[in-house]
């Protein structure tokens, strides 16, 4: 119930009465507080069991003095350093992607200039390719040919040379090898070609409004860097409400151990247990100024192949997929 200036007023006289307060300490200062269940106490100490509560001091006038923010949990002070954490290593990749557009615009004129430094780069590769395919021909040539000669002294009833075995096994490798290489080749190019692509759009999106470029390029780089993280930015309350819940629906969907925690500040699944097990966890983050994040954290087991397995492609595109997925299934509901 809210109770009116004079109204408390009233009441604080009142309880210093009580307390047998006389004038001369009238103008000493009254807690007043609300516990769990609701319920409003003034006094003029405040009980070691009730010092976890927000507390206002009062004059004798029934004024706030100041206030005394409730004191917060183990949970909620983990929360805050995670977010802290968190600020630091995104300012970190928004300093460092934002000097990557800064040469980005330095090193392209416009986008002819990237088109064509991608065609070259690609022609580069395919003459690689050439040349590896080339080799692979002449080892399958080499390798036919062995494998007739081998042919022949089976058919004459004659035993294998044991070097013309070992050449085999020799050539097989070395086919083996530029398969592998081949492999590696293609990679390479459809890496390079994915991040001239990115380069394309990030330089449509920088030069799209050239008045305040390096607004565009500091919003760019955030956006990017809570991508990088796995860090969503709830737009308002209500919004923030459906992308946790499409926040749980996202790491369900991807963590490889059972459900262990779901509470409306962390959901969580159970530690790992084998190498190639993902643990994933979403922490609901107030800021300073109650604006809210949702945060997805990675663990896995604690082994070289788990810790190579967080620090992995493959964990790294979960990150960057948690916001655009919570994003997606916003925008599909309105």
């Amino acid at each position: 119930m809210l109770l009116k200036p004079n109204y408390i007023a009233l009441l604080l006289t009142l309880t210093l009465s009580s307390l047998g307060v006389t004038d001369v300490y009238a103008k000493k200062k009254l807690y007043r507080w609300v516990d769990e269940q609701g319920n409003v106490f003034f006094s003029d100490q405040i009980p070691p069991d009730q010092v976890q509560h927000k507390r206002e001091t009062l004059n004798e006038k029934a004024q706030v003095l100041d206030t005394l923010e409730k004191a917060r949990t183990p949970e909620e002070l983990a929360r805050l350093k995670r977010l802290e954490e968190l600020r630091k290593e995104q300012e970190k990749i928004i300093a460092k992607q934002a000097a990557a557009y800064k040469v980005l615009l330095a090193t392209y004129r416009n986008l002819d200039d990237i088109n064509r430094a991608l065609e070259n780069k690609l022609a580069l590769l395919d003459g690689k390719k050439r040349v590896i395919d080339g080799n692979m021909k002449s080892l399958e040539l080499q390798l036919r040919h062995q494998q007739e000669q081998a042919a022949n002294h089976e058919r004459n009833a004659q035993k294998v040379p044991e070097k013309l075995l070992k050449d085999i096994a020799s050539t097989r490798q070395q086919i083996a090898s530029t398969e592998q290489e081949l492999a590696k080749h293609e990679q390479e190019r459809q890496t390079t070609e994915r991040e001239f692509r990115a380069d394309i759009a990030r330089f449509e999106f920088l030069t799209r409004d050239a008045t305040d470029n390096q607004a565009v390029q500091r919003r760019l780089a955030a956006s990017n860097a809570n991508s990088e993280i796995g860090l969503f930015e709830c737009p308002d309350a209500e919004q923030c409400q459906k992308a946790w819940r499409f926040a749980a629906e996202f790491v369900y969907k991807h963590a490889t151990t059972e459900r262990d925690v779901e509470t409306d500040k962390l959901i969580m699944t159970a530690a790992p247990v084998y190498d190639n097990d993902f643990s994933l966890s979403a922490s609901l983050l107030t800021q300073t100024d109650n604006s809210q994040l949702i945060f997805l954290d990675i663990r896995c087991k604690t082994s070289n192949i788990g810790q190579d397995l967080c620090n992995s492609e493959k964990a790294q595109t979960l990150r960057r997929d948690f916001s655009a997925y919570i994003q997606s299934q916003l925008s599909s509901q309105q």
